[in-house]
């Protein structure tokens, strides 16, 4: 999103409730004001350095026709700390992904968030444990109901657990039957 100039984009304020990892573990979003903030991850090290939770930060970004999320192009902190997506390469250091190893998890619980690719396509669902779910985008259109908001789901793959979150490669999905009944 090199090209984009963020002071011409819509900015969105809030506190961070969450981060939000990708497979390998690293910070690829945040949620501010109920809502995914998509972040690509050669900005995790400057993320995981300059935004905590609880901190209020300014986004601003795009928001995909069909999703409610932002693909961010910048962030600014409460400091005053600019975090600005020059693209992968504008720092002449390619990005590596970590070497991480996953394990076997499951997951279960509510979910809270449907979670969203930078172009707006369904990728998976945050629990209301903090788990993130995730999965390719064609699997997530077929599975689109146990992905939504207030679904309860159980979920078992490979995952990455660190001290920002847990995040899952889903590689099955079921209904939660045995659901918490609300009080």
């Amino acid at each position: 999103m090199h090209w984009i100039d963020p002071a011409s984009l819509p900015e969105t304020r809030g506190q961070v409730t969450r981060f939000l990892l990708n497979s390998y573990g690293e910070i690829d979003g945040l949620v501010i004001v109920s809502r995914q903030v998509h972040f690509p991850p050669h900005l995790s090290k400057q993320l995981a350095r300059h935004v905590a939770l609880g901190d209020v930060v300014s986004v601003r970004g795009v928001k995909p026709r069909h999703a409610d999320m932002i693909a961010a192009v910048s962030l600014t902190t409460r400091r005053g700390v600019v975090i600005l997506d020059d693209g992968p390469d504008a720092s002449g250091e390619k990005h590596h992904k970590p070497q991480v190893e996953r394990k076997p998890m499951e997951g279960f619980g509510e979910v809270v968030l449907s979670l969203f690719g930078p172009k707006g396509e369904l990728r998976g669902a945050l629990l209301d444990d903090d788990t993130s779910l995730r999965m390719p985008p064609h699997a997530a259109a077929e599975l689109a109901a146990y992905l939504s908001p207030g679904a309860h789901a159980h979920a078992w793959g490979r995952g990455v657990k660190n001290r920002r979150g847990r995040t899952i490669e889903v590689d099955e999905i079921a209904e939660l039957i045995d659901a918490p009944e609300a009080a």
